[in-house]
């Protein structure tokens, strides 16, 4: 996973040139009145899905990988917290839906640690990594707009 703002590419010199270019697209093209719905960059090969979604409690939601993207994930307005776990997915699998839609749900690990996006911070996961997010930050629930760019594995 790396973390970053969108202003302060620099900082992360090291990004994938495609995970560059997504996140530059986005800070060019998008921006809190762009309306919610999926956009093509090239196609299913990088794709991102703005969304305003409402925050939940940690303990409502089940952390999440993927297999086939990776997923950079962008907060426009608002404050999200992103569960994480640097371990593999090792726990049990409660919904396995990596053929249909590249994505699995599974067990809380116990090993989880919470991050703090603010506007304009991104964090990308790259596959098999465990994410939960639209954690609420302080128990306040509140909506969250983002964006989140799906870029195929191997498009890199």
């Amino acid at each position: 996973m790396i973390l970053g703002n969108i202003n302060h590419l620099r900082l992360v010199p090291y990004l994938p040139s495609k995970i560059k270019q997504s996140i530059e697209y986005i800070k060019d093209n998008v921006n809190i009145n762009t309306p919610v719905g999926r956009y093509d960059i090239d196609g299913d090969k990088m794709f991102f899905m703005v969304s305003d979604s409402r925050s939940r409690y940690i303990d409502e939601a089940n952390p999440e990988y993927h297999e086939k993207y990776i997923d950079v994930q962008i907060v426009l307005e608002g404050q999200e917290g992103m569960a994480v776990c640097t371990l593999p997915p090792y726990t049990k699998v409660l919904d396995d839906k990596l053929t249909e839609s590249d994505i699995a749900f599974i067990k809380t690990p116990k090993e989880e640690t919470m991050l703090t996006l603010q506007p304009n911070d991104f964090i990308v996961f790259l596959p098999n990594e465990v994410h939960k997010p639209l954690c609420a930050i302080d128990n306040k629930i509140e909506t969250v707009r983002k964006v989140v760019v799906k870029i195929a594995l191997d498009y890199l």
